[in-house]
């Protein structure tokens, strides 16, 4: 029967190994007493300080020591007063004074400091450590002119150090060698380490990144060296959860005295109290053989001349190194076999059943995790037995899925680095290349890395909260691309965009990176997003939102060919939008210069379902800690959202969103009437077009996204949570979908029945995100609310980046300010403080406005911003509608860079053309990152004040038929008080 309160949650959650807190104490400095003959012998024929750094080097160790050699006993007690000496070795027959009596004159004076003999082997030696008391001593061994015993010697007293602290920190697995006979032991140890050594080679794969991969050697298992059989008891009793087995000789003392069957019964104890623990028997005498059969433990045969061959091949076989062979119980011949983790998940449901009942059993499958410093996995595996599951199938899916779930956390939070051989559906952010990531692809990896660290998000039923599987492409690989074909001369010159592009797409990608491309592809299931993730992108002062392209491709499963056709165009005409006119410009107002940019590019999942041709999420958003259009009760510091149904691309347009605080989730003023949520909430929405004719090289990246009507969306199911049913005869609104009648994009099942907890979660990831980056913060994200069956709701995060602090709020109290000096008053002002160096104003002349004209208004506007730029001037802008909307009848359609010179921008409204706050998201980002204020009137239903006739009777400096330029002699003064959402522009003062 199966024990549910044993299983782990679901979501099996597995807490990290701090592989940096491992192995903190080191050997840095090593020094050896020794005679001159054998000073000259180690730096001169046995070149010691080479040796041991070429060990090292060989066995992807770091720290190598420094050696310093005294030749006399008076020299190497000045170096231990002047110098910080972790370990001293005194080598035999020093000026013919007797070497233990050295070392324990040493031993007197610093008791802390590690000593150890080295001698070489003889009667005499023997003689001498069986007579004398050298327990002062911590290790004598014998020296045969091999490097390879510093090695082992610096290790052991590693080891001894790190043991406590390693073992209780991380679980730290342990292998003791119990051996009396110092000839033997010192040819162990080093044999011993190099198995060892070469088995953290093995585990470093399970590492993501270089970095992972080289603290991962700080989990190797640690060598203990006992010599007597109650020390052997001492280090078992402490360590015993943490034996990974045992190598010990049959014949050594037992209370003071000889014991020809100390092996023996210190086996018989360990096997009593964890018949699991492999242990190895040693002896010259043969006899014992057989009674290491019966316990079913190993022999090594001390005279045989493989002794060492011997004692690595079991120690691979036993002590779990290597790879995990799956054996038949009965003849013990090999089914099938896993070199690392991820082959041993996938080898789960094709082993045999007796096999697999086989290794349960025998705890194989926790040995084999504890040896490759797989703790969090290997504690819990350890714990299994058959007695828990109903049967075997229920023991696959278990172990299946909680390999699955360890090696998804593992993967959380870190930057992996791209191995085409390992890559799999289980590693969320990896990068190909060694440059930077670009800005954008930073902010990944820090909601990454956050969800991580806060399990609260984690914590939600049936919704799980992360990112998008991510691929980053960094900026060495735009480097070589842009080299290898020639393009920087081109892409800076004043050619158009089209021809940038046409050049850029018929360049080559760097070789290196294609059969990355093509793996990375074969384990994607649904449309790729290739976005940007420039140097200077989402930085904290100068973010380039929405200046570089974004382009999205469709997943065309029967045609590799032509996938890794359509990534890499995409992939170009990203690179190319570096170079196009408006993201040069941006670089001229940003005082940043075009040939310092770099490019790195994010390679996306892109969330949500398939729906015959076309591809959208149920819900895409756009969040800000920061409101500044709060209505009571709600705080500036409460946060807004936008959010809409199907790709985010609606909001980030400025098209019209639901607007929500996530405090206040259900009060909503475009639902406050049936008449409000017909006229002011979603009409359209975008999709992808999966058709791949679709898609094709163009500046603009919206070639392959479908602008669809809201009805379009009625035959695909995915309305259901979304949309709210128009009752004409009762003039009401109905929740949901089943009643007939117009559908009205509400989000009240998410909102006000609590589908999913979505103002919760945003709630939560605002208030840690902004504490983290010590910084008011945006975000983007996404809502699949049709998962397979089975699985849980996703909410995704797709960006997160920095809004630039306001300034402080200004003292001046508004209200007193008198009717006269007021140009323009506004009660929906964004931004924050005082601008005090704008002369000139520019405004739509209202008596002309026709919306028909905006597309002409917008290109009039450019070419006098351009104008601006290039004399370094500043402006106020007021015009009807709402500004950077990409629907010329909402507002005039310009972009950023169109109007990059404006330090306060207006929305107005007319008497018959009522205009709302748009926010659109990069046009918003770019506001509040360069501090321009942003206005709102509507005066003609008495929302703020605008002084027309006093435009009107100043001289301009340039008018038409569409707009007028007023410069004045002094500046305009502009305060705005963003707590209060108040703004004025005051008339200038002679």
């Amino acid at each position: 029967m199966v024990n549910r309160s044993f299983l782990p949650s679901p979501k099996y959650y597995f807490g990290d190994t701090s592989f940096d807190n491992l192995m903190k104490k080191r050997i840095y400095h090593v020094l050896i007493i020794a005679s001159a003959y054998d000073a000259f012998m180690l730096e001169t024929d046995g070149r010691i300080d080479e040796q041991i750094f070429n060990e090292y080097v060989s066995l992807n160790l770091r720290y190598p020591p420094q050696f310093i050699i005294s030749t006399s006993t008076q020299e190497a007690f000045k170096i231990l007063q002047e110098e910080n000496i972790d370990l001293i070795i005194t080598m035999f027959n020093i000026e013919k004074i007797d070497t233990f009596e050295l070392a324990k004159t040493i031993k007197a004076k610093y008791p802390a400091k590690p000593l150890v003999v080295l001698t070489p082997f003889s009667r005499e030696v023997s003689l001498k450590v069986s007579l004398d008391d050298l327990s002062i001593i911590d290790y004598i061994f014998s020296w045969l002119g091999n490097a390879d015993i510093l090695l082992a010697i610096i290790k052991l007293i590693e080891d001894k150090m790190n043991l406590e602290h390693d073992v209780e920190e991380a679980g730290v697995q342990v292998i003791m060698l119990v051996e009396d006979s110092i000839r033997f032991y010192s040819s162990y140890l080093p044999q011993i380490y190099k198995i060892i050594f070469k088995q953290s080679r093995l585990f470093m794969t399970e590492g993501l990144n270089e970095h992972q991969k080289t603290l991962r050697m700080r989990g190797r298992p640690k060598i203990l060296l006992a010599t007597t059989f109650e020390e052997a008891v001492s280090y078992f009793k402490k360590y015993k959860e943490n034996f990974l087995g045992i190598i010990t000789d049959i014949s050594y003392k037992h209370g003071g005295i000889m014991d020809e069957q100390a092996g023996i019964n210190l086996a018989r104890m360990v096997k009593k109290e964890d018949p699991d623990i492999p242990i190895i028997l040693q002896s010259a005498d043969l006899k014992y053989q057989p009674i290491a059969d019966e316990l079913k433990m190993g022999f090594l045969n001390k005279n045989s001349k493989t002794l060492l061959q011997d004692l690595k091949d079991f120690i691979i076989e036993h002590f779990a190194f290597g790879d995990f062979i799956f054996r038949d119980p009965v003849t013990q011949a090999e089914v099938n076999r896993a070199s690392d983790l991820q082959q041993l998940q996938n080898k789960i449901f094709e082993i045999p059943d007796d096999s697999l009942r086989y290794h349960l059993s025998q705890n194989h499958f926790s040995k084999w995790l504890y040896a490759r410093a797989l703790f969090p996995i290997a504690r819990t595996f350890k714990s299994l037995t058959l007695d828990d599951f109903n049967d075997l199938d229920e023991v696959r899916r278990y172990l299946y899925d909680a390999i699955a779930s360890f090696r998804m956390n593992k993967a959380r939070g870190v930057i992996a680095q791209f191995y085409r051989d390992r890559y799999d559906e289980y590693l969320t952010f990896t990068r190909i290349g060694e440059g930077s990531i670009g800005g954008k692809a930073r902010g990944l990896a820090f909601l990454d890395s956050m969800i991580k660290r806060h399990r609260e998000f984690n914590e939600f039923q049936n919704l799980l909260v992360t990112i998008p599987r991510t691929v980053v492409i960094s900026t060495d690989v735009f480097d070589e691309f842009m080299e290898e074909n020639d393009l920087y001369f081109y892409a800076l010159s004043d050619v158009t965009d089209r021809e940038i592009l046409e050049r850029f797409v018929r360049a080559r990608l760097p070789f290196r990176i294609h059969e990355d491309l093509y793996t990375f592809i074969s384990h994607i299931d649904g449309p790729i997003a290739i976005r940007s993730s420039s140097l200077l992108e989402d930085s904290h002062y100068q973010p380039f939102a929405g200046i570089y392209s974004t382009f999205m491709i469709p997943n065309i499963h029967n045609n590799e060919r032509l996938m890794m056709d359509m990534l890499s165009t995409a992939i170009k005409c990203v690179y190319a939008s570096v170079f196009y006119a408006d993201s040069k410009a941006y670089m001229t107002a940003t005082h940043n210069l075009i040939d310092e940019e770099k490019m790195a590019i994010v390679l996306q999942e892109v969330v949500g379902n398939q729906h015959n041709h076309r591809f959208y999420p149920a819900i895409s958003g756009v969040a800000r800690s920061l409101n500044y259009y709060p209505i009571e009760p709600e705080k500036p510091e409460d946060g807004i959202v936008q959010i809409a149904f199907g790709l985010g691309k609606h909001i980030v347009d400025g098209g019209i969103t639901l607007r929500f605080v996530p405090k206040y989730p259900r009060k909503i003023l475009q639902l406050s009437s049936p008449q409000t949520a017909l006229a002011e909430t979603q009409k359209t929405f975008y999709a992808l077009d999966l058709r791949p004719e679709s898609f094709r090289p163009a500046v603009d990246d919206t070639v392959n996204l479908l602008k669809l009507n809201i009805e379009d969306a009625e035959g695909d199911n995915t309305m259901k949570f979304v949309a709210s049913t128009y009752d004409f005869e009762n003039n009401m609104l109905r929740d949901g979908v089943l009643h007939h009648g117009k559908r009205v994009i509400t989000f009240a099942n998410i909102l006000k029945n609590n589908y999913i907890p979505l103002a919760d979660i945003l709630q939560r990831i605002l208030q840690v995100g902004q504490q983290e980056m010590n910084n008011p913060i945006e975000i983007e994200f996404a809502v699949n609310l049709h998962p397979p069956e089975g699985m849980p709701k996703i909410f995704s995060l797709l960006q997160i980046r920095p809004i630039v602090n306001l300034n402080e709020e200004p003292h001046e109290n508004l209200e007193a300010v008198s009717q006269e000096e007021i140009l323009l008053k506004s009660n929906s002002a964004l931004g924050n403080g005082v601008i005090d160096n704008v002369y000139d104003f520019i405004y739509i002349r209202p008596e002309t406005f026709n919306a028909a004209n905006n597309l002409e208004v917008a290109h009039r506007i450019e070419t006098i911003n351009h104008q601006y730029l290039k004399e370094g001037r500043n402006y106020i802008l007021v015009g009807p509608g709402r500004w950077g909307s990409s629907d010329p009848w909402l507002g005039i359609p310009v972009k950023w860079p169109q109007i990059s010179a404006a330090r306060v921008i207006v929305e107005s409204g007319l008497a018959n053309y009522k205009v709302d706050p748009s926010q659109g998201t990069h046009f918003f980002h770019n506001l509040t990152s360069f501090e321009v204020g942003y206005f709102t009137i509507n005066p003609y239903i008495n929302d703020g004040f605008y002084d027309l006739e006093y435009l009107n009777r100043q001289e301009a400096i340039y008018e038409d038929n569409f707009l007028r330029i007023i410069r004045f002699q002094h500046p305009l003064i502009v305060i705005i008080n963003g707590k209060k959402s108040q703004g004025l522009i005051l008339k200038p003062i002679p």
